[in-house]
């Protein structure tokens, strides 16, 4: 609590304003499903939304809302088969100018809350709509599986273009859904079928906000005693190599606290909607128990215990993950082709343009992809041989080190931003982190592992 009572009144207030904006995105959630109709649960989606935004953002912000969701919106009306890449340019442009305006800070001088985090999650949404909605003019043969089951055949109404990506303030910390979905969601439809009747959402709303919680109360707990500034005293350059990656360990963890916190309670108030649920267990155990996964951005267990740097966007902001494999990664590749490292390096580009123009973003996440190839190289050794083998258990082992290592590495990268800052951090422990994926790619070309034994 001390860290957050040390900072200025001002700033102070602005936290706790967050965080009641934050938190009543549950009942404002909550409140959509006793809405009978469906131009009821669009126009309440929408004008919520917006209302939430007006309150915590301002008036302006709101705008900018609009010009982009209008953006796209005309791309569909008007250019239907290349509204997909119209709206990727147009929706980019538009977010990048508003990072590059941002960085000077002049908005927080004045006293107005930065909306460029909300206006991130809102391109992902006008993006993937107007791309879906083009890959509907084409036929199902030769489309992946996402592509089939995501693309939109008619264009959305403007009602329910407006309620998806406004609705009910799930901008203020996403996740990132699909039209389809909240489509289904909406009409009751599929797994949101009336005659199945719906689940209560309160206890497992009720778990996902405890959860969020407790990894705030970790943050503010925690943070005093591992703060970024101790990166830059003396005291830290005097450590030796193992204490120092120590360090960027457990100051990751910190900071990797306060998004565990945004993205449960983001989670919690799509749980309380009802867009949450994803079906009923299938054990065939009586009675069923309803599953409400579908808004999970995050499984912390599973990714800090990864033992695998390729395996850790399915557990970490897995929603952002997923648009970035099926609008960017898959894209880039011919069809029929497998995407290879320059297709995972462009799209940890993508990333980090859609991040901010910070170079810190940029170094940031070309390392990660870098992180990740190099990891495959370890994962494609050990398939190579029986898992029950000793060489196989090693290179188990020596993955999750790596994994470790590299990844808090980059994530102290992450957190502080500053270029400046990165070099002289990394330098400090021998840029560990980016030269052994680099080494690890250079030797994989080396020795090749030969094909997959079954377990």
């Amino acid at each position: 609590m001390s860290s957050i009572l040390a900072t200025p009144s001002a700033l102070r207030s602005r936290l706790y304003f967050f965080l009641a904006c934050l938190f009543a995105t549950i009942p404002i959630c909550y409140l959509r499903r006793l809405i009978p109709t469906r131009l009821g649960r669009h126009a309440y989606s929408a004008l919520s939304g917006a209302l939430h935004s007006y309150i915590y953002y301002g008036f302006r912000a709101n705008l900018h809302f609009l010009a982009l969701m209008l953006l796209g919106y005309a791309s569909m009306v008007l250019f239907r088969r290349r509204c997909g890449i119209i709206t990727f340019v147009l929706s980019f442009g538009y977010l990048t100018s508003c990072h590059v305006y941002y960085m000077r800070g002049d908005p927080w001088r004045n006293g107005r809350n930065d909306f460029t985090g909300s206006l991130m999650i809102l391109t992902l949404k006008v993006i993937s709509c107007a791309v879906n909605y083009s890959d509907g003019a084409l036929g199902e043969q030769g489309l992946r599986e996402a592509q089939k089951r995501h693309r939109l055949l008619k264009l959305p109404s403007l009602v329910e273009y407006l309620g998806f990506c406004l609705n009910c303030g799930t901008l203020f910390a996403g996740p990132v859904y699909e039209m389809k979905d909240y489509l289904d969601w909406t009409e009751e439809k599929g797994i949101w079928s009336s005659r199945d009747g719906w689940p209560s959402p309160l206890a497992a709303a009720a778990k996902a906000l405890a959860q969020a919680v407790l990894y705030l109360v970790l943050y503010i707990y925690l943070s005093p005693y591992f703060p970024l500034t101790r990166f830059m005293r003396v005291r830290y350059q005097q450590w030796g190599l193992w204490k120092k990656l120590g360090f960027h360990y457990m100051a990751s963890v910190v900071g990797r606290c306060l998004f565990y916190f945004q993205w449960v309670a983001a989670e919690a108030a799509l749980i309380a909607s009802g867009l949450g649920f994803s079906g009923w267990t299938d054990t065939g155990a009586s009675p069923r128990k309803p599953r409400w996964d579908r808004a999970r951005n995050v499984d912390v267990v599973r990714f800090e215990l990864v033992n695998s740097a390729a395996l850790a966007p399915r557990y970490w902001n897995v929603h952002v993950s997923t648009w970035l494999r099926h609008y960017v990664y898959e894209r880039l590749a011919r069809k029929g082709a497998k995407p290879g490292l320059l297709h995972l390096l462009a799209t940890q580009t993508i990333c980090a343009l859609w991040h901010g123009v910070n170079p810190g973003y940029f170094i940031t996440l070309v390392q990660m992809g870098l992180m990740f190839a190099g990891s495959r190289v370890i994962y494609r050794w050990q398939r190579a041989m029986p898992q029950t083998a000793k060489a196989a258990k090693f290179l188990g082992v020596m993955n999750f080190t790596y994994t470790v290592v590299v990844f808090n590495y980059v994530c102290v990268s992450y957190l502080l931003l500053d270029l400046d800052d990165i070099l002289a951090v990394c330098s400090s422990v021998y840029y560990i982190g980016s030269i052994l994926p680099v080494l690890l790619l250079l030797v994989g070309k080396v020795i090749k592992p030969g094909k997959a034994v079954s377990s």
